[in-house]
Parts: structure tokens; sequence; C-alpha cells
């Protein structure tokens, strides 16, 4: 009776230590929320820094297009330099030898003018001059000094300064909504994995209440085969319940170990760190007017403005094409004032004014038909970027309507769900009774047993579904049907 007792306990010991080594020791994890999750993912995402990256490239392009339109200065030096040269003077018939040395210092200002696309320039000159000839047998000293103001003006053509500012900018605002629709995308992402992880955190939690009550029934059918109630085979029965649910909540974890794995190189969080998910996953049942959430995904779907922009630059690009072998003309003003003399502070002291006009104009003959051609391609382009635009409207009608009906579907599958799990835990409670009067084979209760798992993991899948299916209607229509507000998650960086 004794060896019958302390066996009993040997058992009930190692039970015990099975389920303190196996339950998972939350108390030394960290808990994450999902706002928490999506935080970190922003931050360290690899899609994300690779996105955030192509926004600033895109931003400082701007930036470097905008400073290239205000005042250049520039200022070349030449301390000094020298040249002694022999050659044949047409002139004079003869071959002559010259030698020079000089020094002098170039200052531009120059003005682009976006309004006309033209260049405004101011220039000048001051130099020395030390120069000898053979044929003269002279040497020539002095100073000299060239300021002109000049003005290049393109004509007939586009502006192409403006059209490469707004090309800049409509590029900045692409790469914003490309980062905004990335961000949501990660989003979506972030969440379906974050709940992911709580499933496998609720079916270790569910296997294990599975495995705590199969140690009850376990112990109940012990007793009765050691006092003699129960038949033999009973036993063998609940041995094998037993070790099979163990097994299941051994997987569970291995599966609940992989999925943070994969749940923290999506959100760039290091492997060596441990966490447990925080979700809320209360429902409340969200009303939604489908009308309004069209209209709204209609409004303010970042995807069509990015359409827009497509056919934007389309239209800009046949400007380019246009502008092929096309008729132009340029136009170059300068006046200037120049004097020289061998005292510097008599520079000036007999001035001489420099005046110049041009007018070039480039006349296209014959092509071959590439102009013509180039410009029909690029129309279809324009066509297609509109095709593009309608299809992407129709695509926003269709998904949001999907989701509205599937609302409406998980709704009231929740409800089934909910109700399915209190029927089947009255009717485990019921049978465990009828188990402890012998009414029920260890194998009929482990049916139950695994009904009220799969219902329990049921509710809590139609809860995360229906949480799921919300942030989808968000992403949508970007607004928020539980806070009643719309979203803008279009950023720049200054």
């Amino acid at each position: 009776m004794e060896k019958l007792i302390y066996k009993r306990i040997r058992n009930l010991l190692a039970v015990a230590v099975i389920v303190i080594f196996n339950l998972p020791v939350s108390y030394s994890q960290g808990g994450l929320t999902l706002g928490q999750a999506m935080d970190i993912a922003e931050s360290n995402s690899p899609s994300m820094k690779r996105t955030r990256l192509s926004l600033i490239r895109s931003q400082e392009n701007l930036n470097a297009q905008n400073a290239a339109l205000k005042s250049s200065f520039s200022l070349t030096l030449n301390p000094i330099g020298y040249n002694q040269n022999r050659a044949f003077n047409d002139l004079i018939s003869k071959w002559n030898s010259t030698r020079t040395t000089e020094s002098y210092g170039l200052f531009t200002v120059s003005q682009p003018i976006v309004f006309t696309d033209a260049r405004l320039s101011l220039i000048n000159r001051f130099g020395y001059k030390d120069s000898y000839s053979e044929y003269t047998d002279q040497t020539t000293k002095g100073f000299s000094n060239n300021l002109s103001l000049s003005l290049d003006q393109p004509l007939f053509t586009y502006n192409r300064t403006k059209l490469q500012l707004k090309q800049l900018q409509l590029a900045l605002e692409n790469s914003q909504l490309n980062y905004a629709i990335q961000l949501l995308a990660l989003e979506r992402q972030v969440a379906q994995a974050f709940y992911y992880v709580y499933q496998q955190q609720q079916s270790l939690e569910i296997s294990n209440q599975a495995f705590l009550n199969m140690q009850q029934s376990y112990e109940i059918i012990r007793i009765k085969v050691d006092a003699g109630i129960s038949a033999r085979e009973e036993m063998f029965q609940a041995e094998l319940n037993l070790a099979t649910t163990k097994s299941d909540f051994e997987n569970q974890q291995v599966s609940l170990e992989n999925a943070r794995d994969d749940f923290k190189i999506l959100i760039g969080m290091s492997l060596y760190d441990d966490f447990i998910v925080l979700p809320d996953i209360s429902v409340d049942t969200v009303k939604v007017d489908i009308s309004f959430a069209i209209d709204q995904g209609l409004k303010n779907r970042m995807e069509l403005r990015q359409r827009e922009i497509s056919i934007e630059t389309s239209e800009f690009e046949l400007i380019q094409t246009k502008a092929l072998n096309e008729f132009r003309g340029s136009l170059g003003l300068s006046i200037g004032l120049f004097g020289d003399n061998e005292k510097f502070v008599n520079v000036y002291a007999n001035p001489t004014d420099n005046e110049n006009i041009s007018l070039s104009l480039t006349i296209p003959l014959w092509d071959w038909g590439e102009r013509k051609s180039r410009i029909r391609a690029t129309e279809a382009s324009i066509e297609m970027a509109n095709i593009t635009f309608e299809e992407e409207q129709s695509n926003i009608i269709l998904s949001v309507r999907k989701v509205y009906r599937n609302l409406l579907n998980l709704q009231n599958q929740i409800e089934i769900a909910r109700q399915s799990v209190i029927n089947a835990q009255l009717t485990y409670d019921l049978n465990l009774e009828k188990y402890r009067n012998g009414d029920l084979t260890g194998m009929d209760l482990n049916i139950y047993q695994n009904q009220l798992s799969e219902r329990q993991l049921s509710f809590t899948n139609s809860l995360i579904s229906y949480k799921l299916e919300l942030l989808n209607l968000k992403i949508q229509t970007l607004y928020d049907f539980e806070k009643k507000e719309a979203i803008s998650p279009v950023m720049s960086i200054n």
C-alpha cells in the first residue's frame, strides 16, 4: 500500500514538473502591442528603410534643383601662364616668334530665369599680360579689365527649366505616396504576423489546457483501475491520450517559437529579444455605409494620385518628344566695358564699349518620319495611363465592396463561434462527469476535449479575421471606421 501511495505521489510530481517546465515563461518576457510592433517595423524594417532612402533621394534632388535656380558665384584664377611659340604669320608672310606671360582672374555671377528659361550672366575678367613679338621687336605690358553682362534666351521651344522642376516635384510626391503605400502594406503584414503569433500563443494555451484536462482524466482512470473499478484497458487508453496531448503541447511550443522568429525578422527586431504579443481583439460592431466607404476610397486612395502623376509624366514626355527635330532659336545679347593700361589705376582711363547680339535658328528639313512616330508612341503611352487610371478606380470599388461583404459575414461567424465555445464547454463538462462515473470511455472523452479545443481556436480565429478585415477596410478607404476619422499617411522628409 505504501508503495502504491509513493508511486502516485511520484507520478503527480512528474506531471507537475512537466507542466512547470513546458509552460510559456510569460513573466520574464516583455509584452508587445500591435502599435509598438508597428513603430519598430517602420524604423527597422528593411523594406521601409529602402523606401525611406528613396524618399530622401527625391527630396534632395528637388532641393538641389531649387538651389540651382538661385544665383551661382564662381571665381577662376590663373596665377601664371607662359607661352613661347614660333609660327608662320600669314599677314606678314614670315615666321614670327612670340613670348607671352600672363595672369588673370575670372569672376562670374549666373542667374537662371525660370519664367523664360533664360540665363543672365555677369562676367568680369581682370588680368595682366607681358607679350613680346619678334616681328615688331617690342614688348607690351599692362593690365586689362573686361566687364560684361550677357543674356542667353532660347526661342520657339518649351521651357526646360520649368519642366525639369515640375518633374522633380512630381517625383517627390510619388515617392511620398509610395512611402505611405508601403507603410500601409507593412501595417497589414505586421498585423497579420502579429495576430498569427497570438494565434500560436492561444493554441499553446489551449493545448496546455487540454494537457491539464487529460492529466485530470488520467488520474481519475488510474485511481479507478488501481481500485479495480475500471478495466486495465482504460488505463492504456488514458496513457495514450495523455502522451498525445503532451506531444501536441510540445509541437505547439515549436510553432510559437518559429512564428516569433519570423515576426522578429519582419519588423526588424533582434532575434535574441523575447516577447509575448498583447493584442486587443475585443470586437465592437462597426457600422459601415458602403456608399460612403466607396466615396472615401475614390477620394483618398493614393494609387489614383500615382496614376494621375503617371499621366502627367507621360504628357511631359510628349512635350519633350515634340521638341525632337523642332524649329527653335536662340537669342544672345551682351554689353560690356573693356579697358587696358600699363598702370592698374588707369585701366579705365580710355574705356571701350563692347556690344554683341546674335540670333541663331535651327530649321529641321527632313527626319524620315522619326518625330511623328515617336509622338504617336508617346500618345499611346498617355492613353495606356488613362486606361490604367480607370481600371484602378474599378478595382478600388470592387475591393471595398468585397471587404464590406466579408465584414458582414464575419460578424455572423463570430456569434456562431462564441456560442459554439459555450456549447462545447458545457458538453465537455457533462461528459467529464460521465467519465468520473464510469459511463464514458477515455477515447470518447478525448473526442470531446478535441472538440472544445477546436471551438476555442475557431472563436479566436474569427475575432482575428474580423480585426484584420477592419484594417483592410481602413487601408482600402483611408478612413478609420472605428474612430470615424480619415487618415493621412503621406509624409515628407525635410
